[in-house]
């Protein structure tokens, strides 16, 4: 599903920064994996390429077996809109559309008729346990609701890879195990390829497999049932 091959990524405000440094990696369909590091590993610039909201600079990028490369912008929008369905820390909910127009708004962009998309919209609210709420505002929503609302408007376009960038990091503990559950039952039943970028183990923990990545090079790649089996043993308690 997801192929890079050789990966570079430097920018250039002020002294040239080297992010990402001959990155390779491969991401099946079908599979959970989380990206981990710490703030300036890179891994929000990776997932950025892979979400084909940002240029690299030489290397590889295949989807879906297509070579990504310095693509029109409507050539690259349509590739998203089709494609990718994108959850993000801060939300990135329009402040003056209800939690129904901003799940629908994938689907105006896609040329559907008002009716139609409002009522595709109540369903995935409904899926999400939000449907009473589809004519708040996002003002007058909590954090796990906001979030849920995105996770609709991610899905409302029936994509194949769902792309979430710390989609637990505005959130409380509670929430946060809620929303995770959210991703892993999409993932359970629905067969969505799912990249999470996160700094937080215990996110990094729910997915099948982790991603190392440190000053922009993949330090490791982890399965997650031997990382679980290196903190509880493989009896299943803990060490």
């Amino acid at each position: 599903m997801i192929r890079l091959k050789d990966i570079n990524k430097t920018y250039h405000n002020g002294a040239p920064l080297h992010v990402l440094k001959g990155i390779n990696l491969h991401v099946g369909k079908g599979e959970f994996v989380s990206i981990m590091g710490a703030s300036g590993s890179g891994k929000s610039t990776l997932l950025n390429i892979l979400g084909i909201l940002d240029n690299y600079d030489s290397g590889e990028y295949y989807l879906n077996g297509t070579l990504i490369r310095n693509l029109s912008e409507t050539k690259a929008a349509e590739y998203r809109n089709r494609m990718i369905g994108f959850i993000f820390q801060s939300f990135n909910l329009i402040s003056f559309k209800n939690a129904m127009e901003n799940v629908a708004l994938p689907l105006y962009y896609q040329g559907i008729g008002r009716k139609k998309r409002n009522l595709l919209a109540l369903e995935y609210l409904d899926k999400l346990g939000l449907k009473e709420w589809a004519h708040h505002m996002p003002n007058e929503l909590s954090g796990g609701q906001k979030q849920r609302v995105a996770i609709a408007r991610a899905l409302i376009s029936k994509p194949q890879i769902i792309l979430a960038d710390e989609p637990t990091g505005a959130l409380d503990s509670k929430t946060s195990v809620e929303v995770m559950n959210i991703l892993k039952e999409l993932h359970d039943n629905e067969g969505l390829t799912i990249v999470v970028v996160t700094h937080e183990s215990g996110v990094a923990n729910q997915t099948n497999k982790i991603i190392h990545i440190k000053d922009g090079i993949i330090e490791r790649i982890e399965d997650n049932a031997d990382h679980r089996a290196s903190i509880f043993g493989r009896d299943g308690y803990m060490k």
